[in-house]
């Protein structure tokens, strides 16, 4: 059990009929990654939430509708992915870390 306020990584969830959930999975060409530093990021940039990427890269955010950064930082290489949650449920995104 995590000692931080962050959700459980890498497990189901279940979406109440106005949330949104951003999720998705941290990877290389080699497969995920553990351990990144995953960073939520608004539409101005502002930082607004970072969780650590679970054994199997997963990662998990709940937030507002609307457009969103999601930044991974490893020690093998950085990425990031943009996604518009324009509603509710649950929207994937993939971040692909490279050095």
């Amino acid at each position: 059990m995590s000692s931080c306020g962050a959700p459980q990584q890498g497990v189901d969830v279940e979406v109440g009929g106005n949330e949104v959930v951003l999720t998705g999975k941290v990877s290389t060409a080699d497969g995920p990654v553990e351990g990144a530093f995953v960073r939520l990021l608004d539409s101005t940039g502002e930082f607004t939430a970072e969780v650590v990427s679970s054994p199997e890269g997963d990662f998990r955010f709940f937030a507002a509708p609307g457009a969103w950064t999601i930044r991974a930082l490893h020690r093998s290489g950085n990425g990031e992915a943009v996604v518009t949650a324009e509603g509710p449920g649950v929207h994937t995104v993939q971040v692909t870390v490279a050095a």
